[in-house]
C-alpha cells in the first residue's frame, strides 16, 4: 500500500474524527512503518486505547490486554512492537524471552504503579496461604509474587477457578469491588500500617488494594444522570475499572473487547462508553452506523505517549528495548500462562 492508498484507507475509516492534514501526514509515516515492519520481521500489537490512525494503519493485531497477550504468546516474529504501556510490553517479554520487545515510549500506568512486589509479599505474610490474583495491569515483579493473573474480562472466572473461600485481589480497588459483587464475596481493604491481621471473626472473602486507574476513576454517577436526562434512550457501557456504583448504574460493564462486541451486536439510538476516549473513536470508525456519544475527552496520559512518530523511531533505532530479569520472568510466566489458559 503506497501513501495515497493509505491516505484513502484512513480517510474512509477516521475522516470524521481526524483532520485531513493529519491523515495525509501520518499516512506517509504508516507506509514507512509497515515497510520497516516487514524488513525487521516485526509484529505490531495495538491496544484498543491507541489513537485512531495508529489503530487503523499499522497494528497487525488490536485488542485488550488478554487478546494481545494471546497474540504475543503465539507470534513467530523476531520483534514485537507493543503500542500500549510498559506492563503490557513486559507481559509480551515474559511470554517471549528470546524475542526483542520494543515499547515506543516509556509509558507507565498509574494503576501498575500503585503496588510493589514488597507490598504483595507483606500481604502474603499477613494473610498466609491465601491465593493471590493480580490484575494484568501490574509490573513483572508483582506478577512474580502472584498465583495467577487476570484481565478485566476474565477476572470473575479466574477468582472462581481457584476454588478458595478467600482470595487476595490486587491492585485495582474498583475492579476488585465489581468482582466481589459478582461473586458474592465481602471485600476488605486492609492497610499495611496495621501490623496485626484482622480478627478471625471478621467476615471477609476478598482482600483488596487501594489502587485506581486515573482515567476510569473520573467517571461518576452524576455523569450518567446528566447523560440520561439529555438522551433517555442511550445505552451506557462502563469498563470494570470504573467504581461499582458507576458500573451498577450502566447497561453493560465489560472489558474493552467485550464492549466492542456489545456495540457490534446490539442496536440502540445512542451509545456512550465510559472508558478511555480514543477507544470510542475507534469503535465509531469501525461502526459508522452506530451513534456514539462523547461525554468528554478523558485520555490516558500514558497511552497517549505512544504515537506514529515514536513507533517509527522505535523500529528505526531499536528502542525502547524491554527486559525482564530471568529470575522474575520464570516466576511471572506461570501466573500469566494460567490467566491465558482460562481465557
Amino acid at each position: 500500500m503506497n501513501s495515497q492508498q493509505m491516505y484513502e484507507h484512513l480517510k474512509s475509516m477516521v475522516g470524521n474524527v481526524v483532520p485531513d492534514g493529519e491523515i495525509r501526514y501520518k499516512a506517509e509515516i504508516a507506509v514507512e512503518i509497515n515497510r520497516l515492519k516487514k524488513e525487521r520481521n516485526a509484529v505490531i500489537l495495538g491496544h484498543n486505547y491507541m489513537e485512531p490512525i495508529l489503530y487503523n494503519s499499522i497494528s497487525d493485531f488490536v485488542g485488550d490486554s488478554l487478546e494481545l497477550s494471546r497474540k504475543a504468546a503465539a507470534t513467530d516474529k523476531d520483534v514485537i512492537v507493543f503500542c500500549g504501556v510498559k506492563f503490557m510490553a513486559e507481559t509480551a517479554k515474559i511470554l517471549n524471552p528470546t524475542k526483542t520487545v520494543l515499547l515506543p515510549a516509556d509509558a507507565g500506568c498509574s494503576l501498575a504503579a500503585s503496588i510493589t512486589a514488597a507490598d504483595v509479599r507483606a500481604l502474603k505474610e499477613r494473610f498466609p496461604g491465601v491465593p493471590v490474583v493480580t490484575y494484568v495491569n501490574t509490573y513483572a515483579d508483582v506478577k512474580a509474587e502472584s498465583d495467577i493473573c487476570c484481565t478485566s474480562g476474565n477476572a470473575v472466572a479466574v477468582v472462581e477457578s481457584l476454588g478458595s473461600q478467600t482470595v487476595i485481589f490486587l491492585p485495582d480497588e474498583f475492579l476488585a469491588g465489581n468482582v466481589a459483587r459478582e461473586t458474592g464475596k465481602h471485600i476488605i481493604f486492609p492497610t499495611l500500617t496495621i501490623p496485626d491481621a484482622p480478627s478471625s471473626d471478621l467476615d471477609y472473602q476478598m482482600i483488596g488494594w487501594n489502587g485506581r486507574c486515573e482515567v476510569h476513576e473520573k467517571y461518576t454517577l452524576d455523569d450518567i444522570t446528566r447523560v440520561r436526562e439529555q438522551y433517555p434512550d442511550v445505552l451506557i457501557l462502563a469498563h470494570p475499572e470504573c467504581s461499582p456504583e458507576v458500573t451498577a448504574a450502566c447497561d453493560f460493564s465489560g472489558s474493552t473487547m467485550a464492549m466492542i462486541k456489545y456495540v457490534e451486536n446490539t442496536h440502540a439510538p445512542h451509545y456512550l462508553l465510559l472508558t478511555e476516549c480514543s477507544m470510542g473513536e475507534n469503535i465509531a470508525a469501525a461502526n459508522p452506523d452506530k451513534n456514539m456519544l462523547r461525554l468528554c475527552m478523558v485520555r490516558c496520559p500514558h497511552m497517549n505517549q505512544i504515537t506514529m512518530e515514536n513507533t517509527l523511531e522505535s523500529l528505526q533505532q531499536n528502542k525502547i528495548v524491554i527486559e525482564v530479569p530471568e529470575e522474575i520472568r520464570v516466576r511471572a510466566v506461570r501466573a500469566v500462562e494460567r490467566m491465558i489458559a482460562i481465557g
